[in-house]
């Protein structure tokens, strides 16, 4: 089977805007269209409460015609068009559906942040992970989010296999990121996030992009807008993962990144396993 994630950074703007980011977002559309993958993981579509417009889904269904799509927004007391994640799934697998709450702190559990797929084997699940924030204001919070979490994928896994994905907010080590040194009490590099997900693999799963290449350098899943020559420079963080339990880590094939091309932000990744 062949799975494809990735962080959009708003669903309404690779679909309807024109913007030359938004036009770079379209070319990511179509690149990931040409995997023809069993399943497309979306996060951060920040959409509204209620979801995809109808325009959205037409849209969808021209890109996308043999797909299924759903949605878990943010809701109230969350903040609106805030976070949010969305799986579109090939039309014959027909897994059941879940939009899981953790008992996680602050809004965390309202901001659409987890879907769920249940399969006959195994579930497939997707998470757009809480950023620690500007100042680390959010970093009590996410550490606990972490727990839960962890907790959650462990019951899982208790149950079947568990295939987990997403933007994970975090570069596990310092071959994760170009530039560890300078970004030690940077979000998504401290020490709490670090061992948060040192703890999750210590549960039973497996980083498959570091079980099939090893301790190799300077291949990133992220590079920040900000800085205007970050992707030239290759100047980026790892922080977009498939997980998989460990006892199905030697059925993994793929684990890589997807050609994203000059836009900066998020690349998808890849994953190809033999269940």
């Amino acid at each position: 089977m062949r799975f494809i994630s990735w962080n959009i950074d708003s669903l309404n703007a690779a679909l309807t805007a024109e913007s030359a980011r938004a036009t770079l977002s379209r070319d990511v559309l179509n690149t990931i269209i040409e995997y023809e993958a069993d399943v497309i993981a979306l996060q951060e579509t920040k959409l509204a409460s209620t979801g995809p417009t109808k325009k959205h889904l037409k849209i969808l269904k021209e890109m996308f015609p043999n797909y299924e799509v759903v949605w878990n927004s943010s809701v109230e007391p969350a903040r609106k068009g805030y976070a949010g994640t969305m799986f579109l799934y090939k039309e014959d697998l027909k897994p059941s559906v879940s939009f899981p709450t953790i008992d996680a702190p602050d809004t965390m559990d309202s901001e659409g942040r987890i879907i769920t797929l249940e399969f006959e084997n195994f579930y497939l699940t997707q998470v757009y992970t809480p950023n620690a924030g500007d100042g680390l204001n959010r970093l009590e919070e996410r550490q606990e989010w972490d727990i839960k979490y962890a907790d959650y994928l462990a019951k899982l896994d208790r149950e079947k296999y568990v295939i987990a994905t997403g933007d994970f907010n975090v570069a596990h080590k310092e071959i994760d990121l170009a530039h560890p040194k300078n970004n030690i009490q940077s979000a998504g590099f401290t020490q709490e996030e670090r061992q948060g997900f040192t703890n999750l693999l210590a549960r039973g799963f497996t980083d498959t992009f570091r079980y099939i290449h090893g301790d190799v350098e300077g291949v990133y899943s992220w590079w920040a807008q900000r800085a205007k020559t970050s992707k030239v420079n290759n100047s980026g963080w790892r922080i977009d993962y498939w997980l998989v339990s460990d006892r199905i880590a030697d059925k993994v094939i793929k684990s890589e990144m997807v050609d994203s091309g000059p836009r900066q932000d998020h690349a998808p990744i890849l994953l190809e396993i033999d269940l």
